[in-house]
C-alpha cells in the first residue's frame, strides 16, 4: 500500500480560456490546481487522472514536483473551452470537444489516503458508486466538488441539469465544495448561508462555498466568511479547485475556521496569476496576518 495525505481524483483538461483580455491555453483540471496547492503547503498528495498519451507532459510535471500521479491513458483527453464574456468570475460558458471517461474505484487499488477528493469537471467522470466504495474506509475524509455532477454535456456545451442523485452522494461526504451559482441552482437559495445549510442537511459535515468576493465555510453549525484579496483576476481558472485543495490540506492539522483562512488567502493569491499556485508560503502567512488574524 502506498500512503498519502490527500488523493485528488479528476480528469486532466486541456483548457482554452477566453476572457475580455484575450485567449490562453492551459493544462487544467481540478486535480491539477488542487494537487499543486496541496504540495506547496507541505502535504504529500497524489493524483488519479485520465488523459491522452500525447498530454503525458502533465504526468511528468506532477512527478517532477514530487507528486505521484497514476494515469489511465485514453483515446482523448478532456478538451474544454472556458469563455468569460465579462470580468465576473462566476459567469462563464463551457464547451467540451472530447472526454477522457470515468474514474473508477479500481484506480485507487493499493493506495491509501487520509483524504480523498474528487475534482471532476462534468457528470459521468465520477459515478455515485465511487463514494459508496470509498465510504467503506470509515477513517477517510471524503470530499467532492458539485461541479462534476451538475455539469452535463449536451452536444459540445456543458449545461446545468438537476442532480437527482445528490442525496445519495452527499450522505457519504465529509466536505462539500460548491460555488454560489451552483448552490443557487441546486438549492434554490440566493443566500449562501441558507444554501450551505441546505447542503449540510443532506449529510456533509463541512461546506466550502466560493463566490466572486470570497469563501464561506460552514462547519459545526457555524458560518465563517472570508473575503478574497486579489490585485487582478488573470488566473481566475482553477480558483475553486485551489480553494478546496488548500482547505482539505490544512484540515489535516487545523480546525475549519483556521483552514478557511488559508483557503481564502491562497485562493486570493492564485487568481492573480494563471496556472497552479506557486507563491512562497511566507507571502500567504503575511496575507493571513494582514487580513484574517483579527
Amino acid at each position: 500500500m502506498k500512503k498519502y495525505d490527500v488523493i485528488f481524483c479528476g480528469n486532466y483538461t486541456k483548457d482554452t480560456i477566453i476572457t475580455p483580455d484575450g485567449t490562453s491555453y492551459i493544462d487544467g483540471g481540478g486535480m491539477n490546481y488542487a494537487a499543486f496547492a496541496s504540495k506547496r503547503l507541505g502535504a504529500n498528495p497524489a493524483v488519479i487522472t485520465r488523459l491522452n498519451k500525447e498530454d503525458d507532459r502533465v504526468v511528468k510535471a506532477f512527478r517532477a514536483a514530487g507528486i505521484d500521479c497514476f494515469p489511465k491513458y485514453t483515446p482523448s483527453s478532456t478538451l474544454m473551452t472556458l469563455e468569460y464574456k465579462t470580468h465576473d468570475v462566476d459567469k462563464r460558458n463551457l464547451y467540451v470537444k472530447g472526454i477522457a471517461g470515468t474514474i473508477t474505484p479500481r484506480q485507487l487499488d493499493d493506495l491509501e489516503a487520509r483524504v480523498i477528493v474528487t475534482n471532476s469537471s462534468l457528470r459521468g467522470e465520477i459515478e455515485p458508486e465511487f463514494f459508496i466504495e470509498m465510504r467503506k474506509h470509515p477513517s477517510v475524509l471524503l470530499s467532492a466538488d458539485v461541479q462534476g455532477f451538475i455539469r452535463v454535456l449536451r452536444g459540445e456545451s456543458l449545461v446545468y441539469e438537476p442532480w437527482d442523485e445528490m442525496p445519495l452522494v452527499l450522505k457519504h461526504l465529509d466536505i462539500l465544495k460548491s460555488d454560489a451559482v451552483e448552490a443557487e441552482y441546486l438549492t434554490g437559495e440566493k443566500d449562501i448561508e441558507k444554501a450551505a445549510r441546505f447542503y449540510a442537511s443532506l449529510g456533509p459535515k463541512e461546506i466550502l462555498l466560493t463566490h466572486s468576493g470570497g469563501v464561506l465555510v460552514h462547519a459545526g453549525g457555524k458560518f465563517h466568511h472570508y473575503e478574497f484579496h486579489s490585485e487582478s483576476q488573470a488566473g481566475r481558472s482553477g480558483r475553486g479547485d485551489t480553494c478546496v485543495g488548500t482547505y482539505v490540506t490544512k484540515r489535516l492539522t487545523l480546525p475549519p475556521y483556521e483552514a478557511g483562512k488559508w483557503a481564502a488567502a491562497v485562493t486570493g493569491m492564485k487568481v492573480e496569476r494563471p496556472g497552479p499556485f506557486n507563491r512562497p508560503l511566507e507571502e500567504v502567512e503575511a496575507l493571513i496576518h494582514k487580513y484574517y488574524d483579527r
